[in-house]
Order: C-alpha cells, then structure tokens, then sequence
C-alpha cells in the first residue's frame, strides 16, 4: 500500500529482483515474500536476550536479524499456516525462539512510534510547519516539500491548502494534494509538542523524505484498510502513503527520484540476515 506524494522520490517496488539505488544502502531480503529492497522499507526482527522474536524497527539490535516486507495481514496469514516459523528458523539459524502472536500488533505499534517520532524531531529541527495560515503562506511561495492532515481534519481545510500547493508548483488542474493520515489531532499534538496540529508541513526536501519513508514503512504495514483520508503525493498515484512532492507508492511502484524520472538498477549490497 505505499503511495506517497511529495518531494522526496521515495517509492517501493514489489519485484522480486528489484534493487535501490545505490544512493540508498544495502538490500535486504524480506524472508516472506523473497522481495528485495532498501533497509527504509523493510522491517527486521531480532531475538531478545530470552529468545522472543520482537520488532527491531532501527535496526540496532545485536545478532542476526531477519528482514520482512509484507503487510499485517500478509505477516498474520503466514504466522497462521506457520510459514512465518519456518521461514524465521532459517534467517535466525535456530528452531529455539519464542514466536508470540502479538507480534503484528508490536510491530504496527513500534512503526507508529517511529514516525511520530521522525515528525517530531523535524518539528525540533524548525523544517516543519503547523497552522493553516503558515502551510498557505509557504505552499503559495513554492517551499512545501510534503503535506499531511490529521485524520479527523476537515475536508475544506485539506482542499484549500492542496490548492495552496499547486498554485505555489504551478499544478492548477492537478490532483495534487496532501495525506490524511490514520491519527487524530491529540496523537499528532502530542508527538509534536504543539497544540492542536490539524495539518503538517515540511518545508525541506530531505526532511519530507525522512518523515515519507518513516510513514511510508508504517502505512504500508498496516494496510489500506486502516482508516485514513485520501493519501496522495505529486508524482505517483496510489492507494496510501506519505505525500510529498514525489512520491512513494504501493508494493508494485516503480522506484523514482526526485525529478520524476526513474532509477536504474545499481550494483547493491545483499546482506539479508543483519
């Protein structure tokens, strides 16, 4: 379910022998799906130290790890027909691990967590902007890179500031417009310190990527059928993201940069147990 419409060109591919741009780091393999892609856009799992198989949404746990790229659904099938067993006994080398079924919900929780906290660090960092009057003032002036709304933002609000931005890029007559994200007001507020955050703007380039691929990873996690608003981006089309002037869409994108253009394969790393 990745889709995203910003400026960041960041966008998932489901071919098994895709690879990243070489701008983007190693590969890994999702133990699932045998999918490749970027360390960004996957998920890996580690064994705590009694053994658990737990998210390890940083990648910064010692050991092995194993890497997955499917949606909750796709994760809870395969622990169901006890696929996802197997499939972990080989990537952690071991059959002694405790596998419990909260892991889906553990790993949607620390993806959500993630995000809320790239948002957060870029509102630290004075790249992102909040209040309708700010987000008009920057998207006509051409300096958003990205856009998004809280779940329970309304409707003319969201379409006044998507036509703010494509005055600003000169888009009339597109549908360019930002992502309405499956988190209410309060859950945003509290993650960026502020009160009352309705919408988000980011107003750097690699900041919009950074929050893109962070929300990009979660989204696609949790699956279109979670409850959002329309998720869009301005250079793909999709059915859920993180929006920003490029885009990063569904399992079944092409890989972009930033000019719109697409990325040839590169010459990657493929580590897929670390």
């Amino acid at each position: 379910m990745r889709t995203s419409r910003n400026d960041t060109g960041s966008v998932r591919t489901g071919s098994k022998n895709s690879v990243a741009s070489d701008t983007e780091g190693p590969v890994r393999k999702c133990i699932l799906s045998q999918d490749r892609d970027t360390r960004a856009h996957l998920v890996r799992l580690a064994l705590s130290p009694d053994g658990e198989v737990l998210p390890d949404v940083r990648a910064k746990a010692p050991g092995r790890g194993a890497w997955i790229g499917v949606s909750r659904a796709e994760l809870e099938a395969a622990y169901a027909k006890g696929r996802l067993r197997g499939a972990l006994a080989r990537a952690f080398k071991t059959g002694e691990f405790t596998l419990s079924d909260e892991l889906p919900a553990r790993i949607a929780a620390a993806l959500e967590r993630n995000a809320l906290d790239r948002l957060g660090l870029e509102a630290k960092s004075g790249t992102l902007l909040t209040g309708t009057d700010k987000i008009d003032t920057a998207a006509r002036s051409g300096q958003l890179h990205a856009l998004y709304h809280a779940g329970d933002a309304g409707e003319d609000g969201m379409r006044k500031l998507a036509q703010a931005w494509r005055v600003g890029t000169d888009r009339e007559g597109s549908d360019l417009r930002g992502l309405a994200l499956p988190l209410p007001r309060p859950i945003l507020s509290l993650a960026l310190g502020r009160e009352n955050v309705v919408h988000i703007a980011l107003t750097d380039r690699a900041a919009a990527k950074r929050v893109s691929d962070a929300l990009d990873r979660w989204l696609h996690f949790i699956g279109p059928d979670t409850p959002t608003g329309a998720p869009q981006s301005d250079d793909l089309r999709g059915p859920s993201s993180a929006p920003c002037e490029t885009a990063s869409q569904g399992a079944s994108a092409h890989r972009s940069v930033p000019d719109g253009t697409e990325a040839s394969p590169a010459a990657t790393t493929h580590e897929e147990f670390e």
